[in-house]
């Protein structure tokens, strides 16, 4: 069944995961970085939304279980002033022996959606607890979220981002080091939407965006040249009572199994509104889901009520 596999007992609003494995743990340990929004936060308008910080938790049964470590600190600049600021949609990878975090940053809690610049963020670690700002990316863009990375079969370093400023579309930059980055152009177009993710599977590559429907499906061979898959991933219920909405925000972790799993987040009370009208906290609230991912002649099918207890999640040596 699809129950959630993790709830912010602080905010009772993690959202946007990224999964990652920490190297040489023993036994593995998984870390999930997240959007903590604010669910539990009173008042109108989006500011619960904003003044988020990025919460982990972090697994060592292959993600039956996660257990909270707190928030990331040190994300906010030398010259941002007090705060709170607003931190989301962490991209987590490993390049060499540093793990990189590329943060959605916006300044202040702002309370309407419209006219605040954010940017993306860098930041290195070794060990994915201590994080030291490396600064700004510049991809073109001073509206520009959600940062996807992977590098792609031509031996580039890609990152593909939501940009605001340009029809709310997934656009892409370049990089040799994932430290200097230059935009390249526009990658998806047409219905605007969120939350690239960007991986490989089944003798493919895969782009999934948030159309807050469901996720849009694109596939490639190159990671370079997408096209439109039909159909979208969780956009149909799951059989959990918190799982009865659309899969938000997703991260894929790819299994050596030839499979994957998808980790998403649901507003389990919401009613289709405008979230910025949601001036209940049961609306606000947001649940951790994980499904399975395979190719299926050539296409991307999703197995959202597996059992997990027999199937598992992550790898555990």
């Amino acid at each position: 069944m699809s129950a959630p596999i993790y709830r912010d007992a602080l905010w009772s609003g993690a959202s946007d995961p990224v999964v990652i494995r920490r190297e040489g743990a023993v036994p593995a340990e998984w870390w999930m970085f997240y959007t903590q929004r604010r669910a539990a936060l009173e008042g109108e308008g989006v500011e619960w939304v904003h003044g988020s910080r990025i919460g982990v938790a972090v697994s060592t049964d292959g993600g039956a279980s996660w257990a909270y470590r707190g928030v990331v600190d040190g994300l906010d600049g030398p010259h941002d002033g007090p705060g709170p600021h607003t931190h989301w949609a962490p991209e987590v990878v490993r390049l060499g022996e540093e793990y990189h975090m590329y943060l959605s940053w916006i300044e202040g809690a702002p309370s309407t959606w419209a006219g605040h610049e954010r940017h993306i963020v860098h930041f290195v670690s070794p060990d994915l607890s201590t994080w030291t700002r490396v600064g700004r990316v510049d991809v073109g863009s001073d509206f520009a979220i959600d940062a996807a990375v992977a590098r792609t079969p031509d031996g580039a370093l890609r990152m593909w981002f939501k940009d605001e400023a340009e029809q709310s579309a997934t656009w892409s930059a370049v990089s040799d080091d994932g430290y200097s980055w230059r935009r390249e152009g526009l990658v998806v177009g047409g219905r605007p939407h969120e939350g690239p993710n960007v991986f490989e599977l089944g003798g493919w590559w895969w782009l999934i965006v948030d159309e807050w429907r469901g996720q849009g499906v694109y596939r490639a061979t190159d990671g370079v040249d997408w096209h439109r898959r039909p159909g979208l991933l969780l956009a149909a219920p799951g059989a959990h009572a918190s799982d009865r909405q659309i899969g938000r925000h997703a991260d894929v972790v790819v299994r050596d199994d030839g499979t994957a799993v998808v980790f998403y987040f649901t507003h389990p009370g919401w009613d289709g509104s405008e979230l910025a009208g949601a001036a209940g906290r049961s609306e606000r609230e947001t649940a951790i889901h994980a499904a399975l991912l395979a190719v299926e002649n050539d296409e991307l099918r999703e197995n959202r009520d597996f059992t997990r207890e027999s199937k598992g999640l992550l790898p555990v040596d």
